[in-house]
């Protein structure tokens, strides 16, 4: 495995300064974060093992919290998640329709990636917007109040940031 970028290894030794000796397991979640963003979006197990060295923390720490909170990916996904919300106030106003749609225009399944690697569908149980659904998240964006024509545009953008990108 890569040894984490200088900048996030100096991200991660900041983090812990925050916490005194002995302590270093409430910088799990910010450090749990910069790992996934840095390794593809997802945490391997060979990733969480290196963040519990760093933190003097058990491996199995590491994976009872990776495991618990949905934010963490255990898989390779793809390079735009898109985090849909499945709780009642969302289905309630069309969130059922929202998924199907998505499975239907990207040719996959919950918890499936494209073949080009680009979108993977994540179900979530709730993102907190309940006054503006059906609502999804990729990263930190939200896209609330969907439509099918929304989807559209959301996934045009998407592929247009990634060419741009690359």
């Amino acid at each position: 495995m890569n040894p984490f970028s200088e900048k996030t290894m100096e991200q991660i030794a900041a983090i812990i300064k925050k916490y005194p000796e002995g302590k270093h397991k409430s910088a799990l979640l910010p450090v749990l974060h910069l790992a996934q963003r840095e390794r593809n979006g997802y945490l391997s197990v060979e990733t969480m093992n290196e963040v519990a060295a760093m933190l003097n923390l058990e491996p199995v720490e590491v994976y009872e919290v990776a495991t618990f909170y949905s934010m963490f990916n255990l898989q390779p996904v793809g390079r735009f998640v898109l985090e849909v919300c499945r709780t009642s106030p969302c289905c309630i106003v069309g969130g059922e329709q929202i998924m199907d749609y998505l499975k239907q225009k990207l040719s996959i399944s919950e918890g499936e990636t494209t073949p080009d690697g680009l979108f993977t569908i994540k179900p979530m149980e709730c993102l907190g917007s309940c006054g503006t659904g059906p609502v999804l998240q990729i990263l930190e964006k939200f896209y609330e109040n969907l439509t099918e024509a929304k989807i559209d545009e959301i996934i045009a953008d998407c592929k247009q940031q990634h060419a741009v990108l690359n």
